[in-house]
């Protein structure tokens, strides 16, 4: 074969906004569900950070029927005049060239989220139009569009009709207008989850207080309650305001609705230090999960980092001082830890400062180091000045006894993992032999475990898997609902403690994603409520106690057909009742219909050939789109109060769909698989 030459020819100039459109996952992590919702974020980011520097307070979000979105703001608008460098408007500089805008110094913010100056371009570069409007003084307005040229063989992205024209129409109104329509050659799917974008505005009205957000659909009609109480649908567009005039105390007292706190109002704090703003409420509950929440200039960072760190260990010595001085601990007392004092705990940690460096494109985890001493000072600070006031006292006296108790828990926790750890070591046996059908390989990126409702059903799995690289690990019966239980009866239950081994990563602050076993964590139930609630008891499981594997993308719902249509020769399966006139259309006359009941009811070729098998099966992506309120979702639908999820499933409740909590955790198609 004739060696092709490889010359400067060949090398690849990327111009404008080429470069985003050829590799949009590098800009906005995906093109799936998160990645169509980034580019809105992107725009929704550039008006917080108006009102987060003080230019503004009403932000307007609307969805529009024919999948466009748009994001007005009352800030400073974007600068008009002509950039001295480019010769182009400041608004084309913006939407046009990546790495631009006004957040690269502090002079215009002094802090700022959004992808550091290419957020704007992006959301340009993948969208079929964007419109602009800036309201200083006159209207100024701009449009582009993305398109295929045949005469170049190319895609032109973000391509402006024209340059910023003053329309000359005078205004009243300050600020931008950005409107604009997710191009569906990048995007599969191009609608806008309302449950998505509602929670994360009310997250950023919490976060801005007195910052007012309203949100309007015009796909969907609001609902109302009538004068006997009944819910019914409006002839009005679906439409809700956001403002909070307590801002993050307002957002513990919303992220603990279903619980039992363990004080009446929760504590707060805010000040600078270094040039870091921090902003902290915490209050404790007598759930026993921890659940912390920090923002970095209102990015969510559901991985932490060092402003995460200095929050944590600002808790543990102020809180072990308030103990040793008001004698609950005594001097002989070695200090609690950390784990002690954050047991039933929820916190919201809102951090500003200049420079951020995130660790990831998608802002997950905040990297800057200089940030750790000034937020636990700050949090030492604010927790002193706290417990210092008399009226205080009752307050921290009850998180120190609630501590104490975790503390005994603990220990006792302590002692049945390290029996277990012994007698596992000495007869493994008795946790996996007979339960786990464990696959040969030993690359944990290639390897998969199906987490089976049922031993018939898991018999039959073992039967259709493929051993290299296919284990199977069958449930008997419903697992341990851990949202109601304590970390030492968690540990008491055998199946639990069979799941903990056979993925070998560990468990809660000791789970190291690094030692897992397998990189596809299959939950594989019966299409049926039983099997719904099977897969929320577990995701469950995985979010309280194995974060990271759900972060990591490594969970996964297997989707076993509902419908097998057949006649002679010809095999069709369906999904949902939807696929099913599909699939009778495909098969044609004189079709048979046979409804699953069960994963039982299948033979192994079957199960293979429809849930198992790489090629074939539908396999779906849990991913946590907005931690907190995930959680919040997790403690009405699964912790002990009853009557809020009641009402909850009253207004919500369709048992023709994928149940509710697994929407919550927003679901993606595995790239991997059909």
């Amino acid at each position: 074969m004739a060696e092709k030459k490889y010359t400067a020819e060949d090398l690849k100039i990327l111009e404008g906004l080429d470069a985003v459109r050829l590799r949009p996952g590098m800009y906005i992590g995906s093109t799936g569900v998160k990645g169509l919702h980034h580019i809105l974020w992107e725009i929704v980011d550039n008006a917080i950070d108006e009102a987060a520097n003080g230019y503004a307070d009403e932000i307007n979000v609307t969805l529009y029927a024919d999948g466009s979105a748009s994001v007005e703001d009352n800030g400073r608008g974007i600068p008009t005049d002509i950039h001295p460098k480019t010769k182009l408007s400041g608004v084309e500089v913006v939407f046009t060239k990546l790495h631009a805008g006004g957040k690269f110094d502090e002079h215009n913010y002094s802090f700022s989220g959004g992808l550091h100056g290419v957020g704007a371009s992006v959301t340009n570069a993948l969208s079929s139009w964007l419109k602009v409007e800036v309201y200083r003084k006159t209207v100024y307005a701009m449009s582009f569009r993305s398109y295929y040229d045949k005469a170049l063989k190319k895609y032109m992205s973000g391509i402006p009709d024209g340059p910023l024209v003053d329309t000359k129409k005078k205004t009243k109104k300050h600020g931008t207008l950005v409107w604009f329509k997710p191009d569906p050659a990048v995007f599969p799917v191009t609608d806008f989850n309302l449950d998505t974008v509602s929670s994360r505005l009310n997250e950023l009205a919490f976060l801005n207080q007195g910052l007012k957000i309203t949100l309007r659909d015009e796909r969907a009609k609001q609902v109302i309650e009538t004068e006997g109480g009944e819910r019914a649908e409006s002839d009005e567009p679906f439409f809700e305001t956001y403002c909070y005039q307590g801002g993050i105390s307002d957002f513990a007292r919303y992220l603990n609705d279903g619980k039992t706190p363990l004080y009446k109002d929760p504590i707060c704090y805010r000040t600078e230090k270094n040039g870091v703003l921090v902003e902290f409420a915490i209050q404790h509950t007598t759930e026993f999960i921890e659940s912390v929440f920090s923002f970095v200039n209102n990015i969510p960072t559901p991985e932490g980092g060092f402003h995460e760190m200095g929050f944590r260990s600002g808790i543990t010595k102020a809180l072990n001082d308030y103990a040793r001085s008001s004698g609950a601990l005594k001097d002989k007392d070695a200090n609690l830890l950390g784990d002690d004092f954050r047991e039933g705990l929820t916190a919201v940690l809102s951090i500003k400062m200049k420079n951020v460096q995130f660790e990831g494109q998608t802002k997950s985890k905040l990297g800057n180091p200089e940030a750790r001493q000034p937020v636990e000072s700050a949090t030492i600070e604010g927790l002193n000045a706290l417990f210092s006031d008399k009226k205080n006292k009752k307050v921290f006296d009850e998180i120190v006894k609630k501590a104490m108790g975790a503390m005994k828990v603990r220990v006792a926790a302590r002692q049945a993992k390290d029996a277990a750890r012994a007698k596992n070591s000495l007869d493994s046996s008795l946790t996996l032999v007979g339960k786990l059908a464990a696959c040969s390989g030993r690359k944990p990126e290639q390897n998969e475990i199906f987490i089976v409702e049922g031993d018939s059903a898991g018999g039959t799995a073992k039967q259709a898997r493929v051993r290299q690289y296919q284990s199977i690990l069958p449930l008997r019966g419903k697992p341990l609902n851990v949202e109601k239980k304590r970390l030492d009866q968690i540990l008491a239950n055998e199946e639990i403690r069979t799941m903990i081994s056979a993925i070998g990563a560990g468990l809660g602050r000791d789970f190291n994603v690094a030692k897992i076993n397998y990189h596809k964590v299959i939950i594989l139930s019966d299409a049926d409520q039983d099997g719904m609630h099977i897969r929320c008891i577990l995701l469950t499981f995985f979010f309280r106690y194995m974060r990271e594997l759900v972060q990591g993308g490594y969970v996964y719902i297997g989707m076993p057909p509902l419908y097998k249509v057949y006649k002679k020769d010809v095999t069709e399966y369906a999904y949902d009742d939807t696929e099913l006139a599909e699939k009778i259309e495909k098969v044609g006359k004189g079709y048979q219909i046979q409804r699953y009941k069960g994963l039982g009811e299948m033979s192994a070729e079957q199960l293979w050939e429809t849930t198992m098998n790489p090629a074939t099966r539908n396999l779906i992506q849990v991913t946590i789109d907005d931690a907190a309120e995930a959680d919040r979702m997790i403690t009405m639908l699964m912790g002990e109060n009853v009557e809020g999820r009641k009402q909850f499933l009253a207004r919500n409740a369709n048992f023709n769909k994928v149940d509710t909590f697994i929407d919550k955790v927003d679901l993606e198609k595995s790239k991997g698989d059909r």
